[in-house]
């Protein structure tokens, strides 16, 4: 669909406010709402705006999200101002709006985010310090972040969050995270919640709520690294699992990078496609599972694994993956003998797509050794042993060797 246009002469302005409401804004927020003949914003936003301000003054619906697509038409040839909560660019609406009507069509004027007022407060730097928004959003998005002397900032939909945040920390091995909650940041009735994870006292808080979270683990915690190779018991799985020191392999071969898109073909527990997404939080995945009860895990497994946004496909390939968005690599873990399934993997490729198949029966590794024929690559054998008991002594235990090709589509 078309952006909606917008004069080239007067674009949409979108300014941010604090809690600090109209005190608080510089003399060219204050002008640009004086001088609105429309102003959309929440009830709470509209009622900081003095009423000398004549503008005619419209509330946000719920949910908001079809009205930022029609706000360019619901007031053609009115100067439109939109009010935004401090940052507008900061997991704010001004970012929504400059997405869908392009940057010359709107003009910010930002107000300090809560996340640097939230800094200067706790005298934190804003650049060693991770921000994650939970608005509207699964809490599980904080597990990848949670690691042992990380300073987090959540940003949540409203007076719950640090409590949820307290909880889900605790539920991880890190009840003994500090947390202050920040409420009303730079306002009058600005205040603080302080409290363990353990024993967060506070149910609820404020609306308007930051919560800072110092995150210290638990005796006996094992923290959970970014890196692929998690421990196979961070997995529910019927067996249906890529083993740890072949899935840190296949994952290097897949190369994952900020933004870029996975197919995980034949998910079994969702493994490759999980760690692909705890690389980065631009990253996303899909995963094609044949089996619903397999695909029901998959969704556990993310949601744990705190990369809820892993998106489930129900299905056998290739006809599962008709309609889906290109992706940017493919993974292949079963299913590599069933016809048509890797051609149409990397027919689906762009120009430099990678795909990587795993095999460790005779019959899929020849059909990998007919890819290596025709597309080259690399083809790699891998053989892992483990320690096990040998009576009173230890010996090594091998796995069935993993044959994997990756290639790359020219």
């Amino acid at each position: 669909m078309p952006a909606p246009e917008v004069p080239a002469d007067r674009p949409i302005v979108v300014v941010g406010v604090g809690a600090d409401g109209w005190d608080g804004l510089s003399p060219r927020a204050r002008s640009a709402i004086a001088a609105a003949d429309v102003l959309r914003g929440s009830a709470r936003q509209l009622a900081l705006v003095p009423a000398e301000v004549t503008a005619e003054r419209v509330p946000w619906p719920s949910p908001m999200g079809p009205a930022i697509q029609v706000l360019p038409g619901d007031h053609p040839g009115r100067r439109v101002v939109v009010l935004a909560s401090g940052d507008p660019m900061l997991s704010g609406i001004g970012t929504s709006l400059v997405r869908l009507l392009g940057p010359e069509a709107v003009d910010v004027v930002p107000h300090p985010s809560s996340v640097s007022l939230a800094c200067a407060r706790l005298g934190w730097a804003v650049e060693e310090t991770q921000v994650v928004s939970v608005v509207g959003r699964p809490v599980e998005l904080l597990v990848p972040h949670a690691t042992p002397g990380r300073r987090l900032l959540v940003l949540g939909s409203d007076s719950t969050t640090p409590a949820a945040v307290a909880a889900l920390l605790s539920g991880r091995g890190y009840g003994a995270s500090r947390l202050v909650a920040l409420a009303q940041l730079g306002g009058p009735g600005e205040r603080r919640f302080p409290g363990t994870a353990a024993d967060w006292p506070h149910a609820a808080t404020d609306p308007l709520v930051v919560t800072a979270v110092e995150v210290v683990a638990d005796p006996g915690t094992v923290p959970l690294p970014p890196v692929p190779g998690l421990p196979d018991d961070a997995y529910e799985h019927d067996g249906q699992l890529t083993k740890r020191d072949v899935r840190a392999v296949t994952l290097a071969r897949l190369a994952p990078l900020p933004g870029q898109l996975l197919w995980d073909v034949g998910a079994g527990a969702g493994s490759i496609g999980i760690e692909w997404l705890r690389t980065h939080p631009s990253c996303r995945a899909v995963a094609i599972e044949a089996h619903p009860d397999r695909a029901a895990r998959v969704r556990r497994n993310a949601l744990r694994l705190g990369v809820p946004g892993l998106h489930v496909v129900e299905g056998r390939a290739p006809e599962a993956m008709a309609g889906l968005p290109a992706p940017d690599a493919v993974f292949v873990g079963g299913g590599a003998t069933v016809p048509g399934v890797l051609d149409a993997c990397w027919a689906a490729l762009p120009e430099g797509g990678r795909l990587v198949v795993n095999a460790v029966t005779l019959e899929s590794e020849a059909v990998l050794a007919e890819r290596y024929a025709r597309h080259g690559g690399e083809l790699v054998r891998l053989g892992v042993a483990q320690t096990v008991p040998v009576g009173s002594f230890s010996g090594w235990r091998a796995a069935m060797p993993v044959t994997i090709w990756s290639g790359v589509k020219p």
